[in-house]
């Protein structure tokens, strides 16, 4: 089979292995939620996650400022929220009464967790060294928190340019792993 050549501008939509996620952040009494899919585990315990916010959106300077956030989990069920959230700056528009989401208080950061999705990871900032040159913030979960009513979760996984993939068949091989 003979491949072709493939845009360079797509190459994400093949790598982007993760769900997307709902960052939430709080600072100056303003909570703000924003799509998040450019996101990777580094560690397993204490589990560290290595996230990228564009300096251009508002979460932005609010990570930066406070060090702290919630990765919230959403489903497909929350697709169209999800992105809503996209499309919009919490700059100028509260995303949770806006699109039907549901803040509420996590035990150990000033971020709300969305009630909605189906987990939520606190977070804090423990490393920034590559923040000015990539937008590249490492976070540790503090805390974590599912729905454990929720027995089939379907994740949505972005493709690029509005085009999402649905997390389906779960299996399960052999593995020396804990």
């Amino acid at each position: 089979m003979a491949k072709r050549s493939y845009p360079l501008s797509k190459v994400y939509g093949l790598l982007e292995p993760g769900p997307v996620l709902l960052l939430t952040t709080a600072h100056k009494g303003k909570a703000n939620v924003m799509p998040m899919s450019w996101h990777t585990m580094m560690e397993f315990e204490p589990p560290l996650v290595g996230c990228v916010v564009s300096g251009k959106d508002f979460s932005f300077a609010a990570l930066k400022a406070t060090r702290q956030c919630v990765l919230n989990i959403p489903t497909v069920e929350l697709a169209s929220q999800l992105v809503a959230c996209g499309n919009t700056s919490g700059q100028s528009l509260d995303k949770f009464k806006a699109f039907g989401l549901t803040p509420e208080p996590a035990a150990q950061v000033a971020a709300p967790l969305i009630s909605e999705c189906y987990a939520n990871l606190e977070c804090r900032v423990i490393d920034t060294r590559l923040v000015n040159r990539y937008n590249f913030f490492v976070l540790e979960v503090l805390t974590a928190w599912i729905d454990p009513a929720r027995k089939e979760v379907r994740t949505l996984h972005h493709r690029g340019r509005g085009v999402f993939m649905v997390a389906g068949e779960t299996i399960k091989l052999p593995s020396k792993m804990k």
